[in-house]
């Protein structure tokens, strides 16, 4: 079994965490597993890019067109990553926007109806998530990295289940928060149950 994941989002979403979700929950099942992370002016809401490759004994930095799933945290971050994503490979993708510093003071634009656009024409299965609203709905909008755990874990494309995934979160994230991200997670799980 081998498994490519791009993970692109903006600092703060919590998409290294989510890599490592992913690497540990691999490992823990036994097979190999590799992250790679690139991160600009993260903290400043730059992009962030992580690769998670199960399965295999090569490096962790994922090549051009060679991606199984990208899991987009941010729709402008997850067009930037597109060109990572092989043809028929899953694109999941939350729908809320973050606006840059230069959108937010008004002298650039933040083309949603483009990105979807973009996004809706690659070769892939495309899901649209308002991850967003279902963090905000689990009572902390920053457990949106634990709703998009849970759409990818409940999806079938992971080899090993959910329950898997949810464990190695909540044993990496601080007691006080464990609750609040185990809804999160439940909340995401609950998207693809609903199709």
């Amino acid at each position: 079994m081998r498994l490519d994941i791009v993970i692109a989002g903006v600092g703060g979403q919590g998409t290294v965490l989510a890599s490592r979700v992913l690497a540990q929950t691999a490992l823990d099942a036994g097979f190999p597993a590799r992250t790679s992370e690139m991160i600009g002016m993260a903290q400043r809401e730059g992009s962030v890019q992580s690769h998670v490759r199960i399965g295999t004994e090569f490096g962790p930095v994922i090549g051009s067109g060679a991606a199984d799933i990208l899991l987009g945290f941010e729709p402008a971050e997850a067009q930037r990553s597109g060109n990572l994503l092989k043809n028929g490979g899953m694109l999941l993708v939350n729908s809320h926007p973050i606006h840059p510093v230069t959108v937010a003071l008004g002298s650039s634009a933040y083309p949603l109806a483009e990105i979807r656009a973009y996004l809706d024409r690659l070769p892939a299965r495309v899901t649209w998530v308002d991850g967003f609203e279902l963090a905000l709905a689990s009572g902390n909008f920053k457990t949106l990295n634990a709703v998009m755990l849970g759409v990818l874990a409940s999806s079938g494309a992971l080899p090993f289940g959910r329950d898997a995934v949810l464990r190695v979160l909540l044993e990496m994230l601080p007691e006080r928060v464990r609750a609040v991200n185990e809804r999160a997670f439940a909340l995401g799980c609950q998207v693809v149950k609903e199709g």
